[in-house]
């Protein structure tokens, strides 16, 4: 990996804010100038050389995913919106129709809203109960899960690595329990596909979500994955064209097999391109090296940044690259606004998780979240900003 790929990490900018989105390499780019110059036709549209083209950029691309997260088949690898779109498919696709009135699900308060808001849609619309798993320390257990599964609960939908308090879940564990007790598990994988190796089948994955932006791919894409005997049975939620064999005046229609039969419609063709580069971009530098990198660096952040006078770090011990602050008596977007003047970017608020701040304590933090391409001087320069004796005196 060279920082030059990045455009951005040349202009003196110091980019910590990898969770809400990824920097983008150059190849990205060029991948998706490449198709709009010069071979922009329609996918499995056309009959002519172009749109063979485009058909196996596209394509080849779902096969790069599918080795991506080891699964067992392309047509197991369904190209959405994004992570959003993904879940909203997952649950009003397949669980409208497979839960019953009273059925539960289980999540936890740490969830992004994309896990959280689909499922309060479908309580309203079906009567389902939505219970919490109990957090220990702000992260997920074993144990927990256990004690929180009933003879009614039917499905577990929870995050790989949260975006706030950036804890992995034991989610090989948790899987493994749940099918014991006939029990289906989603996984929003948003925050985990992009820094460390997922093998769909070694963790019996039912669903996975995942986006490419997140990933050094471009918005706008995304991924879901499901079984194939499970995505046999999930029922459309978007028609159109490209997703039906035919249909009559009368109302007799037959609509294709996955994966084309969730894929109604032109799909973003430049966007799935790129996200094929980003792929291969991240194969070149090898998920185990990002894993590690990005857990080293979090321990000298995490070191470095406890030399800062008042800093409140509310998840030291988790392993992921998110390290989530506060320092005291200064409000998290002003924080993070006196650090765009020194060109660093960090995220504050309350990063999409609004019903975290039950067990956290408090609504809105500063975020950091680290990648590859972070560096121990960066964090050195941001620890001397946040030093800085005239600190308060700025912000105000």
């Amino acid at each position: 990996m060279n920082r030059d790929d990045f455009n951005i990490l040349t202009k003196n900018i110091i980019y910590l804010d990898n969770g809400a989105t990824s920097l983008k390499p150059r190849c990205i780019a060029d991948s998706i100038s490449n198709y709009y110059n010069n071979y922009s036709a329609n996918a499995h549209r056309g009959d002519y050389d172009l749109s063979l083209e485009v058909d196996n950029k596209y394509e080849g691309t779902r096969t790069l995913v599918k080795e991506f997260i080891n699964a067992k088949k392309n047509k197991e690898i369904i190209f959405t919106s994004g992570a959003t779109d993904s879940l909203n498919k997952i649950i009003f696709g397949y669980f409208r129709n497979y839960l019953k009135e009273n059925d539960e699900v289980l999540i936890t308060k740490s969830e992004h809203a994309s896990n959280v808001l689909p499922w309060f849609e479908l309580k309203d619309e079906i009567n389902i109960k939505i219970n919490y798993i109990p957090l220990t320390n702000l992260e997920v257990t074993l144990d927990n899960v256990k004690n929180s599964i009933t003879d009614k609960t039917k499905v577990i939908s929870i995050a790989h690595i949260t975006n706030v308090v950036g804890d992995i879940r034991p989610i090989k564990e948790i899987i493994k329990y749940a099918h014991s007790k006939n029990i289906l598990v989603i996984i929003d994988g948003a925050q985990s596909v992009a820094h460390t190796k997922i093998d769909v089948q070694d963790l019996d994955i039912d669903f996975l979500a995942f986006s490419a932006h997140k990933m050094l791919g471009p918005t706008g894409v995304g991924v879901l994955y499901g079984k194939e005997e499970l995505l046999n049975n999930i029922k459309p939620i978007i028609f159109g064209g490209g997703m039906n064999a035919s249909f009559q005046f009368d109302g007799t229609r037959v609509y294709n097999e996955i994966p084309s039969l969730l894929e109604a419609g032109t799909p973003n063709i430049a966007g799935v391109i790129g996200l094929g580069e980003a792929i291969k971009y991240l194969n070149s530098i090898g998920m185990d090296n990002i894993s590690k990198y990005e857990k080293d660096l979090k321990k000298y952040a995490v070191k470095k940044l406890k030399e800062v006078k008042d800093i409140i770090i509310y998840n030291e011990n988790s392993e992921s690259g998110i390290i989530t602050f506060n320092i005291k008596d200064i409000f998290a977007q002003d924080l993070a606004i006196y650090l765009n003047k020194y060109n660093i970017c960090v995220r504050a608020g309350n990063h999409c998780a609004k019903i975290l701040k039950d067990d956290l304590g408090i609504k809105n933090t500063c975020r950091i979240s680290l990648y590859f391409y972070n560096t121990k001087e960066e964090i050195d320069y941001l620890v001397k900003v946040l030093n800085n004796k005239n600190i308060k005196d700025e912000i105000i």
